[in-house]
């Protein structure tokens, strides 16, 4: 990729960063490079709180760098272009997910998977190419490469698109490559949270049966009612869950917390897949018998490219799918965060950039 020659005169912004592993973010002064002939500037009005924030905030991975500014779920309007931009222009509302760059030659790339890239750069607490720091989004503006930003189609809200640059694509992609995507296939969610939730919504609007499984049982009326699934299992019931035993096309496990894999493997039919989209800390168990008894398989997926992206927001737009948000000022950030880490959230938090963030 050429370096563009106009990085020499950076641009003043403004957000909020972690300094430390201590949690806390605070406002912060930093600048970002000017608008490159390929680069896409926009203003940030609403970004999304992802679990990755806080992990990465607290550095629970082992390789944040600080300061760090969050947030891979930003949404806003086109401010400026670069000469050479083709697909958007200014007023345009548009989107950035979690990758802001990679290499664009190895085979990934080329078969439109730039979130699989050995080389993609994440929208912020990673090197760009020219060697700055990438920056999120609970900022005020955003600069990107037009090939990692997203359209969003106009009947869209803004603050329930925004999750569904990360949570929304994870659960989509996960959905259309293992197949499970035919009207009349079972499918089940594991956790109803900032993932589980539009997985259930996407499923639905693909013609999927979808059942919820939870280890809430106060959940179930949401699920059903609220979000239209068909059905609710208790993790936790046994007589529950052996009656679904065998009955499922597929799964998608969100759930970021350790927790068992044997009983949702048992509910598979024969030749049934257990995608997992969420990220426990610790190693899971993996019993193999089950797994050859009915030619079963446990597979991963994670976020989609940027054409798949694109054709997620689509179909988003397409079936009135949107995140169910909380939007929240930017001040009250760390309060956020805290109740975050206790799952407290319905299903995602957005911050109301735009309005709430105030340059010091």
């Amino acid at each position: 990729m050429v370096k563009s020659q106009e990085h020499e005169h950076p641009k003043k912004a403004f957000g909020w960063a972690a300094r430390d592993s201590s949690g806390v973010l605070a406002p912060f002064n930093f600048s970002r490079r000017e608008t490159g002939e390929k680069d896409v500037a926009f203003k940030v009005l609403y970004c999304g709180i992802c679990h990755t924030d806080l992990h990465m905030v607290k550095n629970d991975w082992g390789f944040s760098t600080y300061p760090l500014v969050p947030g891979h779920e930003i949404v806003g309007v086109v401010t400026e272009v670069g000469s050479k931009v083709e697909k958007f222009k200014v007023g345009d509302k548009v989107g950035v997910g979690c990758v802001v760059g990679s290499c664009q030659s190895c085979d990934n790339c080329a078969n439109n998977l730039e979130n699989y890239c050995p080389k993609y750069i994440l929208t912020y607490g990673a090197k760009y190419h020219d060697g700055t720091i990438t920056y999120g989004g609970y900022s005020d503006f955003m600069v990107a490469d037009e090939h990692f930003v997203i359209r969003v189609p106009d009947n869209l809200p803004l603050d329930g698109a925004a999750p569904l640059l990360c949570a929304g694509i994870t659960t989509y992609s996960a959905l259309r490559y293992y197949g499970l995507d035919k009207p009349g296939m079972h499918v089940g969610v594991v956790g109803l949270g900032g993932l589980g939730h539009v997985a259930v919504k996407f499923a639905k609007a693909l013609g999927v049966r979808v059942t919820v499984i939870s280890t809430s049982p106060n959940k179930k009326k949401e699920a059903i009612e609220h979000l239209r699934a068909d059905s609710f299992l208790v993790s936790r019931d046994q007589d529950q869950m052996q009656a679904a035993v065998g009955t499922m096309d597929g799964i998608i496990d969100t759930v970021s917390a350790v927790h068992p894999l044997l009983p949702l493997i048992a509910l598979l039919k024969s030749n049934g897949k257990l995608v997992m989209v969420g990220a426990p800390e610790k190693p899971l168990e993996l019993p193999v018998f089950p797994l050859l008894m009915g030619r079963k398989m446990v597979a991963g997926s994670n976020i989609g490219g940027m054409k798949e992206t694109q054709e997620m927001i689509d179909f988003a737009a397409k079936h009135n799918i949107t995140a169910q948000v909380e939007v929240i000022p930017i001040d009250y950030l760390n309060t956020a965060m805290e109740r975050l880490a206790k799952t407290d959230v319905k299903y995602r938090f957005v911050i109301d950039v735009g309005n709430t963030l105030k340059s010091s």
